[in-house]
């Protein structure tokens, strides 16, 4: 019974995780960040990693600063090496979103490093996902 409770309070929370993003989406970014820092309040540095990864991979999308959102996809990235393996399919887009955040920042040596990562990351993935991987290290759309 516990646990079922504990997975009904976790769907809900991607849930709104997802209403969220879709703001975003929308385009009320502070709007977006602002309940999704509220959120991460909930979570807290503690919190499942699973729900650390998702909240700061989107916080980080919704930053003004390159540097702070260099700080959510790490944040992200960190939180992923603590998931079970369900979770790993996330690898390619965490490090393609620090490649981009680094070659903002100007730092080139570091953006080819988590491009690499991206790629290596991406072997177990399925075509589409393999393709997307290679458009974005080609300078497309951020991941």
């Amino acid at each position: 019974m516990a646990e079922q409770r504990e997975q009904e309070v976790a769907d809900a929370l991607l849930t709104r995780i997802g209403q969220v993003v879709m703001l975003h989406h929308g385009g009320d970014r502070e709007e977006a960040r602002d309940r999704l820092l509220e959120m991460w309040g909930e979570v807290g540095e503690d919190g499942e990693a699973v729900h650390r990864c998702t909240l700061a991979h989107y916080l980080a999308d919704t930053q003004d600063d390159p540097s702070d959102e260099l700080a959510w996809d790490l944040r992200a990235l960190t939180a992923a090496d603590e998931t079970p393996s369900a979770v790993r399919s996330l690898y390619p887009s965490l490090h393609l979103n620090l490649a981009a955040d680094y070659e903002k920042l100007g730092r080139p040596d570091a953006a080819r490093t988590h491009l690499r990562a991206a790629r290596v990351a991406a072997r177990g993935l399925g075509e589409e996902d393999k393709r997307r991987v290679e458009v974005v290290g080609a300078g497309g759309e951020k991941g």
